[in-house]
């Protein structure tokens, strides 16, 4: 019997939680949408308006779903990631990475706990292979990158990385979640570097982004294994 099961009365009160998660859901792809279509047509107010509401969003969504504290917090912790990084700012930038580094912890606490009940470790195959592509990409951008922000970037970069391999303790989703949400830092990585960009760099940078945090929400909510333990 689960702990929600336990309660007189709280199944009601699931139903009703999920009865609300799913406009909440709605709202987030919509805003999502509207985002993504803003940065195609260079509409910046439409960009400033719509991503500091897109975490707050999955993370209410994903709390109506039960899940565990510790993802609403990973989302939290990115939804400030991506305030500070709408200020054209090196110290907003550095306070944004340091919120997305502690949102990258909560996500590997998260995975820890789940290889803690039973699930199967991450393959050591597929962290030798995020190992090897790390190593390349830094060798290949460090030269390119301000002086002061390659060891910021480097163990933000080390963390990430991590969090990225350790996603698929919880299945295919969050994997999936987990290398996208790499792809959308390194081309950020590679704006900073100013490398050669893609058309519409920030759209390609939001829609991996968007696509990480929503794929890595639903691997834990459709995998997790905390649910038995209140609080997990």
């Amino acid at each position: 019997m689960t702990a929600t099961a336990a309660r007189p009365g709280s199944t009601g009160a699931g139903r009703r939680s999920e009865r609300f998660a799913r406009p909440v859901l709605l709202a987030f792809l919509l805003v999502a949408a509207a985002d993504l279509a803003g940065l195609l047509a260079g509409a910046e107010t439409v960009h400033l308006v719509a991503k500091p509401l897109l975490m707050p969003l999955l993370a209410g969504y994903a709390a109506l779903r039960g899940a565990p504290r510790l993802l609403v917090a990973a989302l939290l912790f990115g939804w400030g990631g991506d305030v500070f990084l709408l200020a054209d700012d090196d110290l907003a930038f550095l306070v944004g990475m340091g919120s997305f580094a502690v949102g990258h912890v909560c996500y590997l606490t998260l995975f820890g706990r789940g290889e803690g009940r039973g699930r199967a470790p991450a393959p050591l195959v597929t962290g030798a292979g995020y190992a090897v592509v790390l190593v390349v990409f830094l060798v290949l951008i460090w030269p390119d990158l301000p002086a002061d922000l390659r060891i910021p970037l480097t163990g933000y970069s080390l963390l990430l990385t991590a969090m990225a391999w350790r996603a698929g303790v919880f299945g295919p989703y969050a994997a999936a979640g987990g290398a996208l949400f790499l792809l959308s830092d390194a081309l950020i990585a590679t704006g900073i570097a100013e490398w050669p960009q893609a058309p519409a760099p920030d759209f390609w940078v939001m829609l991996t982004y968007i696509a990480a945090q929503a794929l890595l929400t639903l691997g834990v909510l459709t995998q997790d294994t905390t649910k038995d333990t209140p609080g997990a």
